[in-house]
């Protein structure tokens, strides 16, 4: 009884040193201590249980691969975020559909899934949709509300479009989880989880997101004419317009291709994509900071796209007694695609050493690497103070406490299923998906991958949810990221108003998978067999 009470109490004291605003890692370690000492003094705790800290905090932080996607991940959007590739988007968007009704609010959502897809980070893309497009929006006559729910909704596909640093995470702690459960049932060689599997499962539910924001536009066209207008068409500078198109999307949509291509493939892995994106985005950042001498760029880009295709199709290892001449021409064009990849790469690095973020004087380059260090160490940081956390809850027994808990709830695997995401809902209100990610499916994943349920599918649902408590009044995180940029005469009542209708989409979109879980399992099953 004493342990449960700590369990309990554990868990709602971290929470509230969370919402007084206390640092997220030195909440959770720090709570963590605490509670062991009351274990100890109550001799239900045995301090013996932190000899197994070193390994836990180097085996899954440090030394696991998979989380060497993160800060790729982290560099890849940070990068595009700061090279205006979203400017540039929203505008040619916004060409293409402006003389629609609701083009606008159809082109912030196409633009928001191509954000994505391929920079990941809600805050970045809402900030940056917000600053470009909520002006435009009202300007041309777009009902406050509508405007920014259409820009949070938008800006937060990030979190369940891969490829995403929701889903790296969640597809780690999901992997370890499931490891854990089929041991615990028995099974000593379970088929692993991948990262590449919840970025598989996760692309037909984001598509289905994005479509049903599209389809809400349509209606709220349809019933409330005056709310999005059209822009008229004689405002519409049509010369060259699909040249401009195309220049905005073909860059942005290649690398997503490559990145995501290449990890649908099984040519690399997610960390490996990851470097491919790191390197294209600095390309395509140097491109567009000054797009003056860009035949260096230009053939470095075309140079990573053979390198892809020619480690999918032939072996390029040249530690061998003997090499086939098909082998060594292949060896031979990918050196030359390496030096011209390199030759690209520097005069890109030197372009965005050279170009200043506006309003700092720093130089792109060092902007970039800087935030990419901040959210990172974040990450990480975080990381380590959940392991200290999770570490103590299982040694109070936390673990057979959430165990009893949902295996007594009716309707078995299903009601279990149903108060977990309620829990996360509800959680996502005042902490941050990382939190959510590293200390909450740690605790419950294995109970209900026990249950038998699909992983990939659970993974998917809890990477949808996350989403939705992104935008759930009064709390959610992308309805602060709008406020902080939004113009005087959009009042917070507008944006809670304005989300309410893509809440009850998202809503919906959870209940959908969760009544055909094949939306997540087919793709990976097509893909990876």
């Amino acid at each position: 009884m004493i342990k449960d009470f700590l369990d309990i109490g554990m868990f709602a004291t971290a929470c509230l040193f969370l919402l007084a605003g206390f640092p997220v890692a030195f909440t959770l370690a720090g709570t963590a201590l605490i509670f062991a000492a009351l274990g100890f003094f109550f001799g239900v705790f045995d301090f013996s249980f932190f000899g197994a800290l070193p390994s836990r905090v180097f085996g899954n932080a440090m030394w696991n691969e998979v989380l060497l996607a993160v800060p790729l991940f982290v560099f890849m959007g940070v990068m595009l975020e700061r090279s205006r590739v979203a400017e540039e988007l929203l505008d040619s968007m916004g060409m293409l559909f402006g003389t629609m009704r609701g083009g606008l609010g159809i082109s912030v959502a196409i633009v928001g899934a191509l954000l994505a897809a391929s920079t990941g980070i809600v805050g970045a893309t809402v900030v940056t949709m917000g600053l470009l497009s909520l002006p435009t929006m009202l300007k041309r006559g777009y009902s406050p509300s509508l405007a920014s729910g259409t820009i949070c909704a938008a800006g937060t596909l990030g979190q369940i479009i891969p490829p995403s640093i929701v889903l790296v995470l969640l597809g780690d702690q999901i992997s370890n989880a499931y490891i854990d459960a089929q041991r615990t049932l028995g099974n000593w060689s379970p088929e692993p989880v991948s990262v590449g599997d919840l970025f598989a499962g996760a692309l037909l539910p984001g598509l289905m997101l994005v479509g049903m924001y599209i389809l809400y536009q349509f209606l709220v066209a349809w019933l409330k004419p005056e709310g999005s207008p059209a822009i008229p068409a004689e405002e519409i500078n049509a010369d060259g317009l699909w040249k401009r198109i195309l220049h905005a999307l073909v860059p942005p949509i290649v690398l997503i291709i490559a990145v995501l291509g290449s990890i649908l493939s099984g040519i690399a892995t997610p960390t490996e994509a990851a470097a491919v994106g790191a390197v294209g985005s600095i390309l395509l950042a140097g491109l567009r900071v000054n797009e003056t001498e860009g035949r260096p760029i230009y053939l470095a880009g075309l140079s990573l796209i053979v390198l892809i295709v020619l480690a999918r199709t032939m072996d390029l290892r040249i530690s061998r007694d003997e090499i086939p001449a098909s082998d060594m021409v292949g060896i031979v064009i990918a050196v030359i695609a390496c030096l011209s990849l390199a030759w690209g790469l520097v005069s890109s690095v030197f372009k965005l050493m050279a170009t200043k973020v506006e309003g700092s004087g720093i130089p792109v380059m060092k902007e970039v690497m800087r935030s990419t260090m901040e959210i990172s160490s974040m990450v990480f940081v975080i990381l380590i103070g959940a392991s200290v956390f999770s570490l103590v809850f299982r040694g109070l027994g936390g673990d057979d406490f959430v165990h009893e808990i949902l295996s007594g709830l009716p309707g078995g695997a299903f009601g279990a299923m149903i108060a977990v995401m309620a829990v996360m809902f509800i959680l996502g209100f005042f902490l941050d998906f990382i939190e959510i990610t590293f200390v909450v499916v740690p605790i419950v994943a294995p109970v209900l991958l026990m249950m038998d349920l699909n992983p990939v599918w659970l993974g998917v649902m809890m990477a949808m949810n996350l989403q939705t408590s992104f935008l759930t009044p009064p709390f959610g995180f992308a309805l602060f990221y709008l406020r902080g940029v939004a113009p005087p005469q959009v009042t917070t009542m507008h944006i809670y108003k304005g989300v309410v209708p893509f809440v009850i989409i998202q809503i919906i979109g959870l209940i959908i998978l969760s009544l055909f879980p094949e939306l997540a399992t087919w793709l990976p099953k097509v893909i990876f067999g």
